[in-house]
Protein backbone atom coordinates (compact mmCIF):
# COMPACT_ATOMS: atom_id res chain seq x y z
CA UNK A 1 0.00 0.00 0.00
CA UNK A 2 1.06 3.57 -0.61
CA UNK A 3 -0.18 7.00 0.38
CA UNK A 4 -2.24 9.44 -1.67
CA UNK A 5 -0.09 12.49 -2.55
CA UNK A 6 -3.13 14.75 -2.06
CA UNK A 7 -4.46 13.67 1.37
CA UNK A 8 -1.87 11.11 2.65
CA UNK A 9 -4.52 8.40 3.07
CA UNK A 10 -3.33 4.85 2.46
CA UNK A 11 -4.49 3.69 -0.98
CA UNK A 12 -5.06 -0.07 -1.30
CA UNK A 13 -3.20 -1.70 -4.17
CA UNK A 14 -3.92 -4.96 -5.95
CA UNK A 15 -1.62 -7.58 -7.43
CA UNK A 16 -2.43 -6.56 -11.02
CA UNK A 17 -1.37 -2.92 -10.66
CA UNK A 18 0.69 -1.55 -13.59
CA UNK A 19 2.62 1.68 -14.22
CA UNK A 20 0.49 4.42 -15.81
CA UNK A 21 -2.70 2.82 -14.47
CA UNK A 22 -5.20 5.22 -12.90
CA UNK A 23 -6.72 4.53 -9.48
CA UNK A 24 -8.96 6.58 -7.19
CA UNK A 25 -8.15 7.57 -3.63
CA UNK A 26 -10.87 6.16 -1.36
CA UNK A 27 -10.77 9.23 0.91
CA UNK A 28 -10.47 12.35 -1.27
CA UNK A 29 -11.51 10.76 -4.60
CA UNK A 30 -8.46 12.19 -6.39
CA UNK A 31 -7.47 10.34 -9.53
CA UNK A 32 -3.97 8.94 -9.09
CA UNK A 33 -1.49 7.63 -11.64
CA UNK A 34 0.72 4.68 -10.70
CA UNK A 35 4.34 5.77 -11.19
CA UNK A 36 6.11 2.62 -10.04
CA UNK A 37 5.29 -0.82 -8.67
CA UNK A 38 8.20 -1.65 -6.36
CA UNK A 39 7.70 0.33 -4.21
CA UNK A 40 4.22 1.46 -5.22
CA UNK A 41 4.19 5.22 -5.73
CA UNK A 42 1.42 7.50 -6.93
CA UNK A 43 1.18 10.98 -8.43
CA UNK A 44 -1.89 13.07 -9.09
CA UNK A 45 -3.16 12.15 -12.54
CA UNK A 46 -2.84 14.95 -15.08
CA UNK A 47 -6.04 16.82 -15.83
CA UNK A 48 -7.28 16.34 -19.40
CA UNK A 49 -6.61 19.44 -21.44
CA UNK A 50 -9.47 21.22 -23.16
CA UNK A 51 -9.17 21.44 -26.92
CA UNK A 52 -11.63 24.35 -27.24
CA UNK A 53 -12.85 22.95 -30.55
CA UNK A 54 -9.50 23.22 -32.29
Amino acid sequence: MSACPECATTVPTGAGLRPSELVECPACRSELEVLSISPVTFALAPEPEEDWGE
